[in-house]
């Protein structure tokens, strides 16, 4: 057929890329075709545009489905397809993309077993460029194509803002040190905690208590901690690159004190503030 020329060179590169990314546990419904009453878990769409070089909103014009045989490992409930969209839109990317677009999807099955219709569907792919070839597009991972409802048309802009702008938290990948330091009063203190960062900026929270007062807290992003700094607001890039990385304990290694009392402090006001962050939601791994 005619779709199949083009299986070969894009199998190549999908399973490329798809071979870093874990597979995608069934439950991870919110992103299937057919589900179209709710939106995405926030940190699964943030995890699909922080690591996409392009994303763009398409139209489907055609999907075919690919012989198992062909397509690589495919994971239990869903299809490998060839699919051609119409460019509607680029949201975020500076490698040129063609009016007409191709690439690998995996698409989800229906209750009979088959594959989900896509076709004149709207839908947004996070992806990166098949360099010289600005008809192919390879997806960040095997489902990093979702319906446009699910993803949410303004928030997705929102968040693209931010990744551009270079705004909030660095990337953080952990916890380096803490130490708590008591105040004069009696339930007055102060506990600073300094962030791992994937590209070694300062990041760092302090956590302050002062008597008859609630317990605040905020991220400092310079050398110097900023005390006036509030918790960042749920559903922002600096919320994600905290709750859906840190911790849910402070690691006993990452304690600076011996004291038994001043670590004990520590990591009642670390607990704060994975309390106030609240659970990361994902409900995808790639």
């Amino acid at each position: 057929m005619k779709a199949r020329k083009f299986v070969p060179v894009l199998a190549a590169a999908m399973l490329a890329g798809a071979g870093a990314c874990a597979s995608v546990p069934q439950a991870a419904t919110a992103q299937t075709a057919t589900d179209s009453r709710a939106l995405m878990p926030y940190a699964d769409m943030a995890d699909l545009a922080t690591n996409a070089q392009m994303v763009a909103v398409v139209k489907v014009r055609k999907a075919v489905e690919l012989d198992a045989d062909r397509t690589g490992p495919v994971r239990q409930g869903w299809t490998r397809a060839y699919v051609e969209a119409d460019t509607q839109s680029l949201l975020s990317g500076n490698a040129p993309i063609g009016a007409k677009v191709k690439y690998l999807a995996d698409i989800p099955l229906d209750a009979k077993g088959r594959m989900a219709k896509i076709k004149k569907r709207t839908m947004v792919l996070f992806a990166r460029p098949v360099p010289g070839k600005p008809g192919e597009v390879q997806l960040v991972a095997p489902d990093a194509q979702v319906p446009i409802e699910i993803v949410g048309d303004a928030r997705l802009r929102t968040l693209l803002g931010e990744i551009v702008a270079d705004a909030g938290a660095p990337v953080v990948t952990g916890v380096r040190d803490a130490l708590h330091t008591p105040g004069n009063l009696a339930g007055e203190g102060e506990t600073q905690i300094f962030l791992a960062t994937e590209d070694g900026a300062p990041a760092s929270i302090a956590v302050i208590r002062s008597p008859n007062h609630p317990v605040r807290w905020g991220l400092s992003t310079g050398e110097l901690i900023d005390h006036g700094a509030r918790p960042p607001e749920r559903d922002t890039l600096t919320w994600y690159r905290l709750a859906c990385a840190l911790p849910a304990q402070l690691p006993a290694s990452a304690q600076i004190a011996t004291d038994p009392s001043l670590r004990s402090e520590a990591a009642r006001d670390y607990a704060v503030v994975i309390e106030q962050l609240g659970p990361c939601g994902r409900k995808r791994v790639f």
